[in-house]
């Protein structure tokens, strides 16, 4: 029944905003959500991911490849968690923050969220132009320099955005349609170019390594956490919430676990073993460049045509959860619109790194790892709410007047928003970013902060004072009396 509806939706425009989904329109199942978490993650650039587990924490490659399943698969598992929010709520996931933090002290971490899903989308875009750059100087010789080409980069700018406003348009029953049946395509893709990169592996180096410390696998476990599933957990309810309630939560977090899990897991592991006795991947500042020259020349389209398409399919995800929270800062317009104003976003974005700064990949590493610290404390938050709470008000989650059971003191509440607050401060004490001249927290020397584990500490203090200060159990309470 729901497979079928959501087909003969696809292709027609979702009306719904952030408002919650009725009961009698919540038909979806958890194979659905792994067909989407699976796409999502089906990126080739998973790659460089996994090289970085070698070349920098030189792990042996079984330790690779445990690191892979408890990052990649157990942060997802926190995805699923959040989903469990939206199959109980039907609304996206800062909407449905709003009954934790309060409707104002909810802007801080939508904003943040926003941002964050800006700073992905245009990572995806300028990526995706670069691959079209690069496949045009293969068949028709042009210049592979964005600034030699600007007519060619504004061009593949402009597809790249254009098909991503298509299907993150279009809306919830296309997004399902399309990642399902997309996967296919382009996993076919990943396993064909996957299989000439095995013949790349130094197999003699891969059995030879000797197996690095215990911290060491718990600093690659931090680091692939943080490069997967912790990004994508503000976005777990935007796609469980037309889940049914019938729906129980383990299958929404195997779904979101095995579905994610299983290409990360093969990708990361596949950039573990490439990376054994030689660190040009985990190093190259340009990673479609140096996979590619891993590859037979003759390869080189096949490859780019799947690299493009798992950017492709990561950014219709993207693009529709960042419609949903540009709506849930207050933006009062429909949600297809909301998604064209994030579409003008990232591509004046791409198009200033591309043409005018010439430097992207580091500043928005920065960037990114900057917003992980408040995601990070905002997601500890919100799964310690999840265990104490069994419903969201409806009516409250839209009205953002005085009169919201979800107003709180002054628009806040402030066991949540003080939680977080703390949280942030205390990770950003162990951040470093930028080198010599960026931001260096007066803790980032330490074990935690030179491992860049300081999002952990953000985790746990942020849940934990708010399990600490009764926010839990409060919200409990507050269902109880006022449904």
């Amino acid at each position: 029944m729901a497979s079928s509806s959501n087909s003969a939706n696809a292709g027609k425009i979702e009306a719904r905003g952030i408002e919650p989904v009725p009961e009698n329109e919540c038909r979806g199942h958890p194979l659905q959500l792994f067909w989407v978490w699976f796409a999502a993650n089906i990126s080739i650039l998973g790659l460089p991911l996994g090289a970085t587990l070698v070349a920098f924490q030189h792990l042996a490659i079984w330790q690779a490849i445990l690191v892979a399943v408890i990052g990649a698969a157990g942060s997802f598992a926190i995805v699923g968690v959040i989903s469990i929010a939206g199959r109980r709520g039907h609304a996206p996931s800062l909407t449905l923050s709003r009954a934790i933090f309060g409707v104002r002290g909810n802007i801080g971490p939508t904003i943040v969220s926003l941002l964050s899903r800006l700073g992905w989308e245009t990572v995806n875009t300028t990526t995706g132009a670069y691959v079209l750059l690069s496949l045009f100087s293969i068949l028709f010789g042009t210049s592979a320099d964005a600034k030699a080409s600007p007519g060619l980069t504004l061009a593949f700018i402009a597809v790249f955005v254009a098909a991503t406003l298509v299907v993150s348009g279009l809306g919830h029953a296309t997004l399902l349609v399309i990642q399902k049946w997309s996967t296919w395509v382009f996993g076919a893709l990943n396993l064909v170019v996957g299989a000439f990169l095995v013949g790349s592996i130094d197999w003699h180096a891969v059995f030879a390594a000797a197996p690095a410390p215990a911290s060491a696998v718990i600093i690659g476990i931090g680091t692939i956490a943080a490069g997967t599933g912790i990004g994508w957990a503000n976005a777990g309810a935007d796609m469980s919430r037309y889940q049914a309630s019938t729906v129980k939560g383990g299958s929404l977090v195997a779904s979101a676990a095995f579905g994610a899990g299983i290409p990360l897991v093969l990708l990361v592991t596949l950039g573990a073993l490439l990376s054994v006795g030689n660190d040009k991947l985990a190093s190259a500042t340009d990673p479609i460049a140096a996979i590619r020259d891993l590859l037979p020349h003759w390869m080189a389209i096949p490859y780019l045509i799947a690299a493009f398409g798992g950017l492709l399919l990561s950014n219709y995800l993207s693009v529709y959860s960042a419609g949903l929270t540009t709506l849930t800062l207050g933006l009062k317009v429909k949600r297809v619109q909301a998604v064209v104003v994030d579409i003008v976003a990232i591509s004046t974005g791409s198009v200033y790194f591309m043409l005018i700064e010439g430097s992207f990949y580091g500043p928005f590493i920065g960037f990114i790892s900057l917003l992980a610290v408040p995601i990070t404390a905002w997601v500890g938050i919100f799964v310690v709410d999840l265990f104490g709470r069994d419903t969201y008000r409806a009516d409250a989650l839209l009205d953002v007047s005085p009169r919201s059971a979800y107003w709180y003191r002054n628009g806040i509440e402030w066991r949540a928003f003080g939680s977080w607050a703390l949280a942030i401060v205390l990770g950003f004490c162990f951040l470093s970013i930028g080198g010599e001249h960026g931001f260096h927290g007066p803790l980032a020397d330490t074990w935690l902060g030179h491992n860049g584990l300081g999002w952990i500490v953000t985790f746990v203090v942020g849940g934990g004072l708010y399990a600490l200060l009764g926010g839990a159990r409060r919200t409990q309470g507050l269902q109880e009396s006022t449904t």
